[in-house]
């Protein structure tokens, strides 16, 4: 089972918002997941991301692999505290 690290749209019509969520690769987007690790708000000025990082670290650890959207969303999110 390959397990990704990636956006599912939540909100409605032109009011995007994600959860960065832990899910197997199969899945659809908006299907079922394993685990929410943080959110996304696009339309916030600046942006607004929140990671939840040690839930983070420890999927990543187990072998999940983040898509290139959610890595580019993990270089722009404040660092762990």
């Amino acid at each position: 089972m390959a397990v990704r690290i990636r956006l599912t749209r939540l909100g409605r019509k032109k009011k995007p918002f994600y959860r960065i969520v832990v899910a197997d690769a199969e899945r659809s987007r908006d299907g079922k997941f394993l685990d929410v690790i943080g959110t996304y708000d696009p339309l916030k000025d600046p942006i607004a991301i929140k990671i939840d990082h040690s839930k983070l670290e420890d999927w990543i650890g187990r072998g999940a692999l983040p898509t290139t959207t959610v890595k580019s969303l993990l270089k722009k999110a404040p660092a762990a505290e």
